[in-house]
């Protein structure tokens, strides 16, 4: 029995009928709780800013607490080979939102993932199972990874706080606040 999905699986391992899991176009995206379409809120360098990451639902008072978890190490991210498909959470996995993949952590909780020596960090719900690459500790979504700006290079050295769902609350609003401040 297969249970994982994901980043736990490599590409074309699943029958995708017609292709339907990979095809993102005109796609209506359900973002993971507390986040809306991310990767429309942040900027690409040089753009005009979005603040529809101000039109995020709040985050449930429900759910797991990682608030004690600290960690560091290297981080990748995930995207388009497996956007569509069901995350270990039950979720369809959208390269857009604020999402992670963690061997442990409890699905549902969120962390804070900063790059050390530059002030870039993001908030992230992690709703899979992984990374399942050797040296790696997080397989961040697509979303993330650009925020935090390791797109291009694939990988980089991170650190990894839990948060309680208070202090996911309170750094999604910082979050939003930087977005509309930030130029």
């Amino acid at each position: 029995m297969s249970v994982l999905a994901g980043c736990a699986m490599p590409p074309g391992s699943q029958n995708q009928a017609a292709g339907d899991a990979l095809r993102t176009k005109d796609a209506a995206f359900a973002a993971p709780q507390g986040y809306g379409s991310a990767l429309a809120a942040m900027p690409a360098s040089g753009t005009a800013r979005d603040n529809s990451l101000a039109n995020a639902q709040a985050i449930d008072e429900n759910g797991p607490d990682a608030h004690s978890f600290h960690q560091t190490g290297r981080a990748s991210w995930y995207g388009r080979a497996f956007h569509g498909r069901r995350t270990a959470s039950g979720e369809r996995f959208n390269m857009e939102a604020l999402t992670a993949a963690h061997r442990t952590l409890p699905l549902g909780s969120y962390v804070r993932v900063s790059v050390p020596g530059t002030s870039k960090w993001v908030v992230v719900k992690i709703n899979d199972r992984g990374p399942f690459a050797r040296g790696r500790v997080l397989d961040l979504s697509y979303a993330a990874a650009k925020v935090l700006g390791l797109q291009h290079a694939g990988t980089a050295k991170v650190n990894i706080e839990g948060l309680s769902r208070q202090e996911a609350k309170v750094a999604q609003a910082e979050m939003v606040a930087a977005n509309s401040t930030d130029h």
